[in-house]
């Protein structure tokens, strides 16, 4: 048997690293980012919708006897329909299924449009593969029903199972009804009569906040905008987009800046992936790291006694346990070093990204990462 703690995670990935960080623009070039690609405009949001439905229509794979509420549902929808039916009547119905409808009501969305909405079971249901869900109203968080859902599940996946083995594909107790959805009341907004815009950063940051008022007042003739706090901007509208606004929105939301974005350095520990931003830094600091490589190999030699002698046979095992430990340099890294000279060094070293983690952890308690350390 033998036993190997050497890393199996490769140079490439390193390497790998550096060639992309190779790819970037030339110097002094830099990709601004749109103010509709780091903001939202308030107001302008969706909103979450829920409801409890039956689905129908399956072949055998429907909610078991344990599942009550299922029966109990099916039983007042059927009485809301003319009939009435005791649920321990029809407890033994395999093809009827008990399940959550959830949507997102898109902002601005009217009377009379569609959506798609998401069905997932809540019973012990084996499959919605081939269901349709039946008339589902969808709720607001006011209790208020905005949309009313039904038609046949497209659940991408299946699930099939015989005697002694099963087989199952993505998940099929989960499915979508593409455009089953139709809104049935609005969202009540008097989004075209403001006087003020707001804008909600993604990452709130002060410096992006003061970025974006700058990049919006050189823009128009007279200062619009001002910063609120880190993740809030607010916009005059101007007299000359009154009754216009969605034209004003598009000539902000078009803007370009920089944004600024905090040194960190992410590490995943389960998959060895080592993702640093272009602002981390190094102080000055001398690294060494050296692979150490232990085998064990054993094997087992039986001793065999003579013909008609009174010995017994014994199994002795033979143990052989070798230690290597690779010789590595000491190498110094100069204060301020970059990202793409902190790879090259790395890559000097001959660094795997298991052993990054290591080095990126010690540098970081010895003080000389001037960045966040972050490990998922």
């Amino acid at each position: 048997m033998g036993i190997c703690q050497r890393c199996k995670y490769g140079l490439v990935p390193v390497l790998l690293l550096g060639f992309i960080l190779s790819l970037g623009y030339p110097p002094g070039e830099t990709r601004g980012a749109r103010i509709k690609d780091i903001t939202e405009i308030k107001g302008a949001r969706e909103n979450q919708l829920v409801g409890y439905g039956l689905v129908v229509g399956l072949n055998g794979t429907g909610d078991g006897d344990d599942t009550k509420f299922t029966f109990q549902s099916l039983a007042s929808m059927l009485e809301k329909m003319g009939m009435t039916v005791d649920p321990k009547d029809i407890e033994d119905v395999a093809n009827v299924a008990a399940v959550m409808v959830t949507a997102d009501l898109p902002p601005f969305a009217r009377r009379g449009s569609r959506l798609d909405v998401l069905v997932s079971s809540i019973g012990d249901a084996d499959s919605l593969e081939g269901g349709t869900l039946v008339m589902t109203p969808l709720k607001g968080a006011d209790g208020s029903v905005y949309a009313v859902a039904q038609g046949p599940i497209s659940t991408g996946g299946f699930s099939v199972q015989g005697g002694g083995a099963s087989v199952a594909k993505n998940f099929p107790t989960v499915g979508r009804v593409v455009g089953g959805g139709l809104i049935e009341k609005e969202v009540c907004s008097d989004f075209a009569l403001q006087n003020t815009v707001t804008l909600a950063l993604h990452q709130p940051d002060f410096t992006n906040a003061s970025r974006i008022v700058q990049v919006i007042n050189q823009r128009f003739p007279e200062p619009l905008a001002r910063t609120v706090d880190a993740g809030t901007v607010n916009i005059r509208v101007p007299s000359a987009y009154q009754g216009a606004l969605v034209e004003f929105i598009t000539a902000i939301e078009k803007l370009e800046l920089v944004p600024d974005a905090k040194a960190r350095v992410v590490v995943n520990e389960r998959t060895g992936t080592v993702v640093m931003g272009a602002d981390v830094k190094i102080m000055t600091i001398a690294v060494a790291h050296g692979n150490l490589s232990i085998q064990i190999k054993e094997s087992a030699d039986v001793s065999q006694p003579l013909p008609f002698s009174q010995g017994q046979t014994v199994v002795a095992p033979d143990t052989t346990i070798e230690v290597e430990e690779e010789s590595t340099p000491v190498f110094l890294v100069k204060g301020g070093t970059s990202i793409g000279q902190l790879v090259r060094a790395l890559n000097a070293l001959g660094v795997t990204p298991r052993d990054l983690i290591a080095i990126f952890q010690a540098i970081k308690a010895a003080g000389a990462l001037q960045a966040e350390l972050e490990i998922i």
